[in-house]
């Protein structure tokens, strides 16, 4: 029989679901450092919410925890690395919070234009000051939100029934689905600020989010804008938002999320136009309930099924499959990869055909690690398998599947076609030996291109002295070509071809432009991919 530890307080549903399942369990709420290493060598499985640290010292030497379950979304409490290390699975339970962030987001935005804590405080005090706190309606007003995944379409829907303009920006999601909830989509980030009076993010926190609101864009929004942070502290930067809110520029900041929490002294806490809240986003009875049931489902099914969901840092499969399709997979996480950084545009559907013996197998986790690759490298985050075709699903991309038995010029090959605004890209890889993928074939340019590193793809004229000048580019500026491909569009000279270059290093944009500059070369794409050896942890 499995041992479970709860790290934090969960549910009472949750823990009645361990006692019907005759599950031993023990609560161990506040543990840290050497205590919780001692702890979780005597569990098989975990419970965790935000306020347990799993640190790589705590799981370090430990050989029989199995997995560790988070009631909750984030796992930024959770050192996913490390656990994949001592092979212990980490699952989320992501859909049980949604509604309840996506309400404490549209509460802060009201309470801000209400000024509902400040006329509150005032009656405390003992005044009646109704001229002091005249407020903004939302209806007419303009709300911006980055992130379009299940929170931020609930909180769009909201916004739709007050009667609010809506803005978004996500780089995977179709005009086709915003058509049909009503809102616009922008391009980039600052394309929205002029026009907003409100702004709230729901995305990770990462190297592309964090800060992503500083002095430029304050400069940007107008005299009055609202921001409200649900998501990850440090996404806003700290003192752009205090510089906004003294200065005026900013109409109110509501945070219920901080870089470091706890958090009880802050640079905004007490300033007018500011309301802020211990991070309460999932703090319903509801939210809790749900986190901690699925929590609980989730470990059940891993200790006693040997059946893996959500997981965040492995593949939902059992091993014996995952051995014999894991050469695809890395294949098809590079095309997805490269496929995101040649793609012009939001895509809305990807067509994958397997052909040849890849056609006679379950392709449905190589379709996912495809989808994996297309959103990390469009998204500048990691996204795990498990997560993955749902995320594309969420933002209307359609993904659909062909095999055949048939074998071409290759025993095994998968095509990828990508539509996004009515342009198609075509690619096309396959696998040498057991794990080395190769790209065959590019919108019909048939050639034959490592998957890694460095790659620049060039459009050309093929003419004599045109390869000759793409060196002497290169020398110029010290980079080393370690590989060039060539492929034509038909067997004779002097047509339209295709070459891929792979370089020690990226080339700057100087490079590029010089490129551009020989006659017979028409269109340059710089793309970068993992080193060879260099795979997700789901992929084992």
């Amino acid at each position: 029989m499995p041992r479970i530890v709860l790290l934090d307080p969960i549910s009472e549903d949750g823990i009645n679901l361990l006692k019907n399942a005759k599950i031993d369990y023990e609560e161990r709420i506040g543990l840290k450092g050497d205590e919780l290493k001692a702890a979780l060598t005597q569990f098989d499985g975990a419970i965790a919410r935000s306020g347990v640290k799993i640190t790589a010292e705590s799981l370090e030497g430990n050989t029989r925890l199995r997995a560790i379950a988070r009631a909750g979304v984030g796992v930024d409490n959770i050192d996913t690395a490390a656990a994949t290390r001592q092979g212990i699975i980490v699952m989320n339970t992501p859909g049980g919070n949604t509604v309840s962030t996506a309400e404490q987001a549209f509460t802060l935005m009201l309470a801000l234009s209400r000024r509902t804590h400040p006329a509150y405080q005032s009656l405390i005090e003992g005044r009646w000051d109704r001229k002091m706190f005249t407020g903004t309606q939302l209806a007419g007003k303009t709300l911006g939100i980055v992130g379009m995944g299940r929170i931020g379409q609930v909180v769009a829907g909201y916004a739709k029934a007050f009667d609010m303009k809506v803005l978004a920006l996500d780089p995977f999601f179709t005009p086709q689905k915003a058509e049909e909830m009503g809102i616009t989509l922008v391009a980039h980030f600052h394309d929205m600020l002029p026009h907003i009076d409100y702004l709230t993010v729901h995305t990770p926190l990462n190297d592309a989010t964090r800060g992503m609101f500083g002095e430029t864009e304050l400069k940007l929004v107008k005299k009055g804008c609202r921001l409200i942070n649900c998501a990850r502290g440090g996404i806003y930067d700290l003192d752009t938002l205090v510089a906004g809110i003294e200065s005026g520029k900013l109409g109110g900041v509501a945070l219920d999320v901080y870089e470091s929490e706890p958090c009880t002294s802050h640079p905004l806490f007490g300033k007018e136009n500011v309301l802020c809240t211990p991070h309460l986003g999932a703090s319903t009875e509801e939210a809790q309930t749900n986190v901690a049931i699925e929590a609980v489902e989730l470990l059940i099914d891993y200790l006693v099924n040997g059946r893996i969901r959500q997981a965040v840092n492995f593949a939902s499969v059992d091993g014996e499959t995952l051995k014999n399709i894991r050469g695809f997979l890395n294949v098809a996480y590079r095309l997805g990869m490269l496929a995101a950084q040649l793609g012009s545009g939001t895509p809305n559907r990807c067509k994958l055909t397997y052909r040849g013996d890849v056609g006679k197998k379950d392709t449905s986790l190589i379709s996912t690690a495809f989808a994996a690759g297309l959103m990390t490298a469009a998204m500048s985050q990691d996204v795990n398998i498990v997560s993955a075709a749902s995320m594309l699903k969420e933002r209307g991309i359609e993904m659909v599947e062909e095999k055949s038995s048939d074998q071409g010029d290759f025993n095994s090959v998968m095509y990828v076609e990508i539509t996004a605004e009515g342009k198609t890209t075509t690619l096309a890889g396959t696998l040498f030996g057991n794990m080395m993928p190769r790209l065959v074939n590019v919108n019909g340019f048939r050639l034959e291109s490592i998957l890694d590193g460095n790659l620049l793809l060039f459009d050309l004229l093929d003419a004599p002295g045109v390869i000759g000048n793409v060196g002497n580019v290169f020398g110029k500026f010290g980079i080393n070509i370690a590989s060039m491909n060539l492929g034509r569009s038909t067997d004779q000279p002097g047509g339209d071809a295709l070459g891929i270059l792979q370089l020690d290093v990226a080339p700057p944009a100087e490079a590029v432009e010089a490129m551009l500059q020989i006659d017979a070369i028409r269109h340059v794409n710089v793309a970068t991919l993992p080193a060879a050896n260099d795979r997700p942890a789901w992929m084992g």
